[in-house]
């Protein structure tokens, strides 16, 4: 027999004589209320719930589970006490799903099942007594009859463990879904869709973050319970590390302070804030500015809002690379250790807004090097250095390195 039914087992050797029966089985209707009452009261996650219709589908649960166990109580023993219980221990397992989906916890499930056992132990051992049940087979109808309410509780949690495990299993599929159309930048109504079906609160802002995989664990303790995380890996190149991609809800203003303090010590990429249903630009971002990472000598994140100027110039490599080519042509003829010096003079000037001390300061040289230099500059440019297109384009041409080509 297997081990769930053993206090069945047990009930059927009780045989308990018909007018005891009888006499336990008219208290059930009031057995079944009291509990229900003792239950509301005494759990709050049952306050206000068990009402109407609902209280008396478990009322009636209440009569089955305990009609059941009678029943088993009254046969004799060569019955099988497993077949008229299986229907109650599989009831008791379906109340454990039910009450995961209505969002009970299994605590308070446990909690109602502890008090029904004292209401029911409380009713059905007076009435025994009263209809001259022998004290010794009053104690033995005591220990089944809580094997037996252990057996149904047992079920119950399985059932709530259950489901619980399959909704997870549920939503962590909508989740991933929703993670995938959100990178894909798909349509608003399709998101706010896969958003309610997972169960995901949509935020004002998604923020996207790529994060070395071997940190993700403890990256995900330190960001909010509603942050996404993508299925998908992207390759970091240069340490051949994996980066996992997370949209952290509602880390702008303030809270991108905050994230990249969490985020301190790892060689993360924070994209920018942007409304939710826009993250998808974010990730972009994100993505672009690998490259800049890199680059980097340590191993604090990048924050890409504080590199946008090199972001827009990294967009089209071949075009910074061709500008150079054409606005740095007059020093192409120069010793590369020359051009080098003139191309970071030029550079300097530009920032400086032509202010000869400025540069000086900047280039760690005497003013009157930053003269002569400038002074070489105007024999090779000429009038253009007074064009306003010719100084964008020499401004957008130096903004970052390499400026030509460095000295073998």
């Amino acid at each position: 027999m297997p081990e769930r039914f053993r206090a069945a087992g047990e009930a059927a050797r009780l045989e308990l004589d018909e007018p005891v029966a009888i006499a336990l089985r008219a208290r059930l209707p009031l057995l079944a209320e009291r509990t229900v009452t003792a239950v509301t009261a005494e759990v709050p996650s049952y306050s206000g719930t068990l009402a109407g219709q609902m209280r008396q589908k478990i009322e009636n649960a209440v009569r089955i589970a305990l009609g059941t166990f009678l029943k088993l109580a009254e046969q004799s023993q060569a019955a099988d006490p497993g077949t008229p219980l299986a229907p109650a221990v599989d009831a008791a397992y379906a109340l454990g799903r039910g009450e995961a989906r209505s969002g009970r916890s299994m605590d308070a499930l446990l909690a109602a099942y502890r008090i029904g056992a004292r209401v029911a132990w409380r009713e059905l051992s007076t009435t025994a007594v009263d209809a001259g049940l022998p004290a010794e087979t009053v104690a033995h109808f005591a220990e089944l009859m809580f094997a037996y309410i252990d057996e149904l509780s047992a079920a119950s949690v399985a059932g709530h463990s259950d489901e619980l495990a399959t909704e997870g299993r549920v939503r962590q599929r909508h989740l991933e879904r929703l993670t995938q159309q959100l990178l894909a930048g798909e349509p608003e109504e399709d998101l706010r869709r896969s958003a309610e079906r997972a169960d995901w609160p949509p935020p004002q802002t998604l923020t996207v973050v790529l994060v070395p995989r071997v940190n993700l664990r403890a990256t995900l303790a330190l960001l909010s319970a509603h942050t996404l995380e993508s299925g998908e890996d992207l390759p970091a190149g240069e340490r051949s590390e994996e980066l996992a991609v997370l949209l952290v809800p509602d880390a702008h203003g303030a809270g991108r302070s905050r994230l990249a303090r969490a985020l301190r010590g790892q060689r993360a990429v924070l994209g920018p804030a942007r409304p939710w249903i826009g993250v998808a630009h974010s990730y972009q971002r994100a993505t672009r500015a690998l490259a800049l990472r890199v680059a980097r000598p340590n191993d604090d994140p990048l924050d890409t809002e504080e590199h946008l100027a090199e972001l827009v110039l990294g967009m089209d490599p071949e075009g910074l690379a061709d500008l150079r080519a054409q606005v740095l042509a007059p020093l192409a003829s120069l010793p590369p250790v020359s051009a080098q010096r003139l191309a970071e003079t030029l550079r300097s000037w530009l920032l400086h807004q032509g202010r000869r001390e400025d540069v000086a300061a900047d280039l760690f040289v005497h003013p009157q090097t930053v003269r002569y230099r400038m002074g070489q500059l105007r024999e090779l440019y000429g009038d253009r250095l007074n064009d306003p297109a010719t100084v964008l384009d020499l401004t957008l041409a130096l903004a970052t390195r390499p400026w030509v080509a460095e000295p073998g």
